[in-house]
């Protein structure tokens, strides 16, 4: 039985610090919520021969097999090789483990591979996230979801990543039978109305839902091949100040929200307070410390806005306030 451990090596290992402290759990990181079969019996083989049967779901869609003991680690970390392989998550060297915890496992909505409200594949796009973030130690959260309706709670998490449709009409094909408008009204924000037997789109009360293309009977309307995007930042949970994400640009292409959240951990390193506990910090609170512009400044370097993107000059946020005594 080990007693002397080096907690800060075990963590970033991605094995947690439990409650019982002989035993610990490991985080499984799925990018974007898929996983097949295969790594499924992985992750039940380990529990069953290293843990105690037991393997919790985690809110960010990974998995965490709990009751294992430190001294077995290094064989475990050999058995989750193949699932690392085949999620195709980054890592320093083989056998060896999840190389970095900070930086959370990038989650998803299950997207258009099922859902027909959902604008893009979620997954794929995680996973291009992953690829160019992970691994990391600093603390940041991303979520992406593929319509308004927000199933993944993408407003929670510091880059909120949700699909916009651009609603193309074709006149000729319409019947004005208004199934769309009373859709909208209905479902949506009442972006539609009827001008001279002709539906006219308001371009600032549109939010890409799409449900002017899923209910027109004759098909009317269809979505642009292009993938558009609203990204909304730094929404939490926590102790001091939980608020949710606000809209920062609208109708973003891919590429950009790229190099927007990788130039984030140019500006966290520059800015993370040096006290932070763990050397973690949700970026959120540096940007409240640092102010917007300081931080739009960094993680908009070398980014070119597609030419349909609208982005706000400033963002401000509300959230619940706790008062707390500083003495």
């Amino acid at each position: 039985m080990i007693r002397d451990i080096n907690t800060k090596k075990v963590m970033k290992n991605a094995y947690r610090i439990t409650k019982n402290r002989y035993q610990t759990s490991l985080r499984v990181r799925v990018p974007g919520g898929a996983i097949d079969p295969e790594c499924l019996n992985i992750v039940a083989q380990i529990s069953q021969k290293f843990g105690d049967g037991e393997i919790h779901i985690t809110t960010r869609q990974g998995f965490e097999i709990l009751g294992l003991r430190y001294e077995d680690i290094d064989e475990i970390n050999k058995m989750i090789q193949p699932v690392i392989d085949k999620l195709e998550i980054n890592q320093f060297e083989k056998d060896t483990g999840y190389p970095a915890a900070g930086t959370r496992n990038v989650c998803a909505c299950v997207g258009n591979k099922a859902c027909p409200k959902a604008a893009y594949n979620t997954t794929e796009f995680a996973k291009k996230i992953e690829d160019a973030i992970f691994p990391n130690d600093l603390h940041v959260k991303v979520a992406l979801t593929g319509c308004p309706n927000d199933c993944i709670k993408a407003r929670t998490h510091d880059y909120g990543i949700i699909g916009m449709h651009k609603p193309i009409y074709e006149m000729d094909r319409c019947v004005n039978c208004q199934a769309c408008v009373k859709k909208c009204k209905r479902l949506s924000t009442g972006a539609l109305s009827v001008e001279n037997n002709k539906i006219v789109r308001d371009a600032q009360k549109c939010i890409g839902c799409g449900e002017c293309v899923l209910n027109c009977p004759t098909g009317a309307w269809a979505r642009d091949e292009k993938k558009y995007y609203r990204l909304a930042i730094m929404g939490r949970s926590g102790k001091k100040n939980p608020r949710l994400a606000e809209d920062w640009i609208l109708w973003v292409d891919e590429e950009s929200i790229i190099k927007i959240i990788v130039n984030t951990y140019k500006f966290a390193k520059e800015y993370i307070a040096k006290d932070a506990p763990g050397g973690k910090e949700h970026i959120g609170y540096i940007v409240d410390r640092t102010g917007f512009m300081e931080y739009k400044k960094y993680v908009l370097e070398g980014v070119t806005l597609n030419k349909e993107a609208i982005i706000k000059n400033n963002v401000y946020w509300s959230g619940i306030h706790i008062k707390i005594d500083q003495k």
